[in-house]
């Protein structure tokens, strides 16, 4: 089969088409063809050395795709040959075809194409497991979600408005301000034009944000400190600002704050399996009904997988980037 490959640590240049036998399906795993495979910032951070893949894992990177079931492995039980399916993977979606637990497979949401498919299953575990089971997000909360226009910050805007809280972000441009308008936020807040901090505390009428979804890091983690409500949770996915910072920690103690942090990736697979059922018993329904849609800025060939990781770099995007066979 035909993969990418990633030669050494480095620039988009580094991903390398290559043939590889296609894998075969242990206990519990599924063969799927893929049609589809989302690119996100954990492929940009194994491609230049900075998040190296679980132990037993594939070293492809790739960690969402969308396509079909070709074989099953041994006590597989609730999908078959045929189906059509996404699936969060450990590894490998830059492929023809990949291999993944059942557990953390599901069926594409009704109305859903394959490309769309394809941009769920990375963001959605994401957003659910940090916004709603870490951060505890509560219908009337307001919801601070930075990179409003991310794949994260697309996803977490929609559900945080399905779910009844009043959502903040942040952005980068008056384009994008408005792009988060139009798709649900109540408030856009250019953080190039203004201080979000004294945003966030005018949108709240000073009260702040009851959970702030954070993946910038560096000098946001004290701002987002003062930005926080009373019993604020942070909840931080990632450093894109920088992992090192001068934090005055007053606030935690003053608003009696929780920051929280975690990734999915080298989660158990019992975990993901939890994070999944609790997924298609409460937002696949929202999906199939059209109410959450998720949000696709490009698609690239398989083979054009650096040009995607350049775009996704560039920060130019709205929405996912996503690789199609």
């Amino acid at each position: 089969m035909m993969a990418i490959a990633i030669d050494r640590p480095g620039g988009p240049e580094v991903l390398r088409a290559q043939m590889r036998d296609v894998p075969r399906p242990g206990p519990g795993d599924l063969l799927i063809e893929v049609a589809a495979a989302g690119v996100n910032r954990p492929d940009l951070m194994q491609r230049s050395g900075a998040y190296p893949p679980p132990r037993g894992a594939s070293d492809l990177p790739g960690l969402e795709v969308s396509g079909k079931v070709v074989a099953v492995g041994e006590g597989c039980s609730r999908f078959k040959p045929g189906d059509h399916v996404c699936a969060l993977t450990p590894g490998g979606g830059y492929a023809a075809y990949v291999t993944t637990h059942e557990v953390t497979t599901l069926p594409i949401p009704q109305g859903l194409s394959a490309v769309e498919a394809a941009a769920l299953p990375e963001t959605f575990f994401t957003v659910w497991s940090n916004v709603f089971d870490r951060g505890g997000l509560q219908p009337g909360e307001t919801l601070l979600v930075h990179g409003g226009t991310s794949g994260i910050g697309t996803t977490a805007i929609m559900l945080g408005k399905a779910f009844g809280a009043t959502v903040i972000t942040t952005v980068g441009s008056a384009r994008k301000v408005e792009f988060c308008l139009g798709l649900g936020a109540d408030t856009a807040i250019d953080y190039r034009q203004a201080d979000f901090v004294e945003g966030v505390r005018a949108a709240t009428s000073g009260k702040g944000a009851d959970v702030i979804l954070d993946m910038v890091g560096g000098d946001y983690i004290g701002r987002n400190y003062r930005a926080a409500a009373e019993s604020g949770r942070i909840v931080q996915i990632a450093f894109q600002k920088g992992a090192k910072t001068e934090v005055d920690f007053t606030p935690l103690l003053t608003k009696r704050l929780r920051h929280t942090a975690s990734t999915l990736r080298p989660r158990t697979i019992a975990e993901k399996a939890a994070i999944a059922a609790s997924l298609e018993a409460k937002v696949w329904p929202l999906l199939a009904s059209g109410r959450v849609k998720p949000v696709i800025d490009s698609t690239y060939p398989l083979a054009e997988a650096a040009q995607a990781h350049r775009y996704l770099e560039s920060g130019d995007h709205i929405g996912k980037v996503v690789l199609t066979a």
